[in-house]
């Protein structure tokens, strides 16, 4: 009997790191299921071949949606890749109640629901992995992204309680630290900060996160990778 491909969800799967995350997969044989805020998931979705929906990973019930979609088009979700825009930014005590709320659910709690959903699935099946793109300031806090510091530093320690919590039930759970990456329009400043004086590609990031899904990376979990071109000097 041929064994049939793993199947992946990914959120924020319509552009950017996670539209460039479903391609690579694509490309490696995986099925997809997408989703984003956006039509841009469900236009991917169309070139690929995949499940592609629109939904918010804040809205509880769109997340519902997306596992119930995926377990009936395929029967099973192999692996999960946690991937979000920004959070709320602004002056550090001039950031609201609502913006730093929106934050927690934006960066944070989606990552809890989905492991809620996911997981029971992964116990049944015999294990997964799930991967969080978090970003470099997330153990080296940075003014200009104070929400995504914060919340994503969760993310990290929620990582780590999740991947000791399921470690015998081979599902891992490890998080990407991208740098300045060409999703977004970056300036020379920028890229001079970086060590290697350049911006991070898109498709290093999704290498990455694809390794970490793969079984070659079996014996990871709760680790924590950056991928930021040294711009992190913390030990």
């Amino acid at each position: 009997m041929v064994k049939e491909a793993p199947v992946v969800v990914i959120t924020g799967g319509g552009r950017g790191i996670g539209g460039e995350t479903a391609s690579e997969l694509h490309d490696r044989g995986y099925r997809l299921a997408l989703m984003s805020p956006s039509q841009s998931a469900v236009d991917l979705a169309a070139k690929l071949g995949a499940l592609g929906l629109s939904g918010s990973t804040a809205e509880p019930n769109d997340l519902e949606a997306l596992v119930e979609t995926t377990l009936a088009r395929y029967g099973r979700i192999d692996g999960l890749v946690n991937h979000t825009g920004g959070p709320p930014k602004g002056e550090l005590l001039e950031i609201s109640d609502e913006d730093w709320s929106k934050a927690l659910d934006l960066v944070i709690l989606n990552v809890v629901r989905l492991a809620r959903l996911v997981t029971p699935v992964m116990e049944r099946q015999g294990g997964g992995s799930i991967v969080n793109v978090t970003t470099f300031s997330a153990y080296e806090p940075d003014l200009r992204f104070p929400t995504s510091s914060v919340m994503r530093a969760g993310v990290g320690a929620f990582t780590r309680l999740y991947a000791e919590r399921y470690a015998e039930k081979n599902i891992r759970m490890n998080c990407v630290l991208p740098g300045f990456i060409d999703s977004l329009d970056h300036g020379e400043e920028t890229r001079l900060s970086v060590p290697m004086k350049r911006i991070g590609r898109k498709a290093e990031i999704a290498k990455t996160i694809a390794f970490l899904l793969s079984g070659d990376a079996g014996y990871i979990t709760g680790e924590s990778i950056r991928v930021d071109g040294g711009i992190t000097r913390h030990i």
